[in-house]
């Protein structure tokens, strides 16, 4: 399943040097991560295009099932054009995929936040609003074997990101397509996490970081069906500060056998972090335990150790 907020990520690899010839002071590199996130939020704050745009998808076809406490729980699912599709398969390609030993098909698709609607009888439930793309709706809506798919990425999603159980006898409703009024999802139309490349002073080919060209790798939210699944890298999570409602999440991502930065793709969502190491050596898919500003992001992979760390700026607590 790809990142509940969609995008195209920009990857800019810069290529940075250790001064002296010493080793990366790892404080000193958290300290930096933290500085590079505060500049690139200033720099929105000063005029920059702005990253993403409000979407406000049309309605499709409304889901009914119950959650582990046998609660109604509604699932809206929704359409836009501004999503991305994923692979246009056919449906034995699709049984293929999933008869095989690494299913993998990804669909993009945008989550939002529950909210309290009531149900024909009066009762207090709960909806969730799932957007996914226009011409990917209209192949679903005609193929049982697509909806069942899609039903059971849906089902995932939403179980993972809200830590919630959902029954799998799903109904869809006949004569509703939505339950209560679709909010509005903010899709990224570009996000800005940098992956700077931390080199040792022995390399001959050295320079200040302004020396450095700077490359992009492209990479979007859409099927996989042609790659392999690799394993998922060791990780942590840290926040600063330790004690309460934090100001960055630091993840720290062990990466043996990765040489350079320009091999990964890093894909940023509010409460998602999605990243392959080419051809195939990692990925990783994970749900974050706060919402962050994903585009004001930082990420740096150090040659040495193998490690990357990417620091997110969380939103601030509300109430």
């Amino acid at each position: 399943m790809a990142a509940s907020t969609a995008d195209t990520s920009l990857l800019n690899v810069a290529n940075e040097l250790g001064e002296n010839g010493d080793s990366v002071d790892e404080e000193a590199l958290y300290r930096k991560l933290l500085m590079q996130a505060a500049e690139m939020q200033g720099l929105n704050q000063h005029g920059q295009e702005p990253v993403c745009h409000t979407v406000k998808p049309q309605p499709g076809f409304c889901i009914k099932t119950r959650n582990e406490s046998n609660a109604k729980v509604f699932i809206n699912v929704c359409k836009s054009a501004e999503l991305p599709s994923p692979n246009d398969i056919t449906e034995e390609e699709l049984i293929k995929i999933l008869d095989s030993s690494e299913p993998d098909y990804r669909v993009p698709l945008s989550i939002g936040e529950g909210h309290a609607e009531m149900d024909k009888t009066g009762k207090g439930c709960t909806a969730y609003d799932v957007m996914i793309n226009t011409d990917f709706f209209e192949k679903v809506q005609k193929s049982n074997v697509f909806k069942g798919f899609l039903m059971s990425v849906v089902f995932e999603g939403l179980e993972n990101k809200y830590n919630i159980q959902l029954e799998r006898n799903w109904v869809q409703l006949k004569n509703r397509k939505c339950l209560g009024t679709l909010g509005e999802h903010n899709i990224r139309t570009q996000s800005k996490p940098r992956i700077l490349e931390v080199e040792s002073l022995n390399d001959e080919n050295q320079g200040s970081p302004q020396d450095q060209p700077k490359k992009s790798l492209i990479t979007e939210v859409e099927g996989m069906s042609d790659r392999v699944v690799a394993p998922e890298p060791e990780y942590i999570i840290m926040r600063e500060p330790p004690e309460g409602h934090p100001e960055f999440l630091v993840i720290e991502i062990k990466l043996p056998g990765v040489k350079t930065a320009k091999t990964l793709s890093l894909d940023l969502g509010e409460d998602r972090v999605l990243l392959h190491a080419h051809p195939n050596l990692y990925h990783m898919d994970i749900y974050l335990p706060f919402d962050v500003n994903s585009d004001e992001a930082g990420a740096q992979f150090n040659k040495d150790n193998k490690v990357l760390t990417v620091t997110l700026p969380v939103h601030p607590f509300s109430v």
